[in-house]
């Protein structure tokens, strides 16, 4: 799996500074940070039978993150 920023303890330093913050949430495709559960729910699945077939794939879970390209 791979997270995109997520609001938790780890991250409590850029996500309680305001420019960090912003600038972290510009760079997200669905213009927000994600949240505990936003992940949870993909373990979820993961671990449930609907994913017996998966194997070897890297899931991006990071509100857009990874398709934002820099100007």
């Amino acid at each position: 799996m791979a997270p995109g920023l997520v609001r938790t303890p780890l991250t409590a330093r850029l996500t309680a500074n305001d420019a960090a913050l912003k600038a972290s949430t510009a760079l997200h495709a669905l213009g927000r940070i994600g949240a505990p559960a936003d992940v949870a729910g993909a373990i979820d699945w993961l671990l449930g039978p609907d994913a017996a077939w998966v194997t070897g794939q890297v899931l991006g879970i990071d509100g857009g993150l990874a398709t934002v390209r820099p100007r």
